[in-house]
């Protein structure tokens, strides 16, 4: 295979397969993605069937991106003819005499900003509207109607699919050694297990790994790696849980709580938002802990109790989380012609724009949207003293 491309990609999870998709849109053949595991790994962040895609957002750098990210699943909906996006509506929810409120008033204040229209529930609202939920006393909550799941295990395969289709070139079980940037900003060289690639422009969407390769570069990205799970539950009351009757949730206290109707398996869906334990890509395990599992059962018999049966099974998964959990999109100070992309722990309702984007920033040198507030250059990732906030 030839060994120089215009454009390669490291990582073709969710954000590098979508990178890897509008790159080949544009350039075709002139396109490698590189993948250190086999395609459709679980040993990252872009696995399972479900995750939370929604309007509603805490600040509205995110709030004004939203609507973007389902044109972007939409589009590739229409390619297909396969789509990625299930809507269910979806509610935020927190106790009215606790501190996490604000967090909601946040999400809805943000929304406002950004022209979103949703629906505030009370207690007594909330119950009618889904009586599956069981508060235990007066909340507020937030209903938002385009709320859904993105199918990870969908939108990853139509990615790739869709970019070999225009012509590009996927190389899994390929490990990458060192980058190596020209010193010019003309071109890079991959040291990879299976060789050496050079290309024109390069996009690192590698995740839990993206520390490492940066640091070939010179560069230390203060990334913290966690273990996080999700639990599924053979619920007996399936069709309350089924799609149409329960929404997506998100349920802000002590601990970030969030699930879904049933999806992909046929059970129900929970987790706790960034609670894991700190892991580094190498030293993390596949197996779940146990008294998160306990702490989430325990949470759910109480408000959502229906929701609960015989566990099915945990998995594990990584998060990359910068020390304000803000996005990285951004090309890198010291080298323009490499651009990379960390989602935080909450970019896979975004995977399909993000690629976008990082496409435009690799062919056009700028992206039309506003990604100022997640570049290299902010206080979070160069203040030695910038007191971490991961609650979103």
């Amino acid at each position: 295979m030839k060994k120089h491309f215009d454009y390669i990609v490291l990582g073709c999870g969710g954000i590098g397969s979508a990178a890897l998709y509008w790159l080949s849109k544009r350039a075709g053949a002139a396109v490698l993605g590189i993948e250190q595991f086999p395609l459709f790994h679980a040993n990252g962040g872009s696995q399972d069937y479900s995750r939370i895609i929604r309007l509603a957002y805490h600040q509205e750098k995110y709030a004004r991106l939203t609507p973007y990210a389902y044109e972007a699943w939409d589009e590739i909906a229409a390619e297909s003819g396969v789509s990625p996006v299930t809507k269910t509506g979806g509610v935020q929810i927190a106790y009215q005499d606790r501190p996490y409120r604000q967090i909601v008033e946040d999400y809805a204040t943000a929304m406002d900003a950004a022209g979103i229209e949703y629906e505030r529930l009370d207690a007594d609202g909330l119950r009618d509207r889904f009586p599956q939920f069981q508060p235990q006393s007066e909340v507020v909550a937030l209903y938002q109607s385009q709320t859904g799941i993105v199918d990870p295990s969908r939108g990853n395969a139509i990615h790739l699919s869709l970019a070999r289709g225009y012509g590009a070139t996927i190389l899994d079980e390929c490990p990458v050694i060192s980058i190596q940037p020209d010193s010019h900003g003309e071109g890079v060289l991959i040291k990879t297990e299976q060789g050496g690639f050079t290309c024109d422009r390069l996009v690192v969407a590698a995740g839990a790994w993206t520390s490492t390769l940066l640091e070939s570069v010179g560069m230390k990205v203060p990334l913290g790696v966690t273990q996080e799970q999700v639990t599924y539950y053979s619920t007996v009351h399936l069709k309350e849980f089924s799609i149409g009757e329960f929404p997506v949730f998100q349920w802000k206290d002590d601990y970030s709580y969030y699930g879904f109707p049933q999806y992909g398996e046929v059970a129900t869906k929970a987790a706790i938002d960034a609670c894991g334990r700190t892991v580094t890509a190498k030293n993390r395990t596949f197996i779940p802990d146990p008294d998160r599992e306990q702490q989430l059962e325990d949470f759910l018999k109480v408000q959502i109790p229906n929701f609960v049966g015989p566990k099915l099974y945990s998995k594990t998964c990584l998060y990359a989380m910068p020390p304000d959990r803000d996005f990285i999109l951004s090309a890198l100070p010291d080298h323009p012609q490499i651009s990379a992309a960390v989602g935080a722990g909450h970019a896979y309702k975004f995977a399909s724009l993000l690629g976008k984007i990082l496409s435009e920033l690799a062919i056009d040198g700028t992206s039309r949207h506003d990604i100022s507030p997640f570049t290299f250059s902010r206080p979070a990732l160069l203040e030695r003293d910038f007191v971490p906030s991961l609650r979103v």
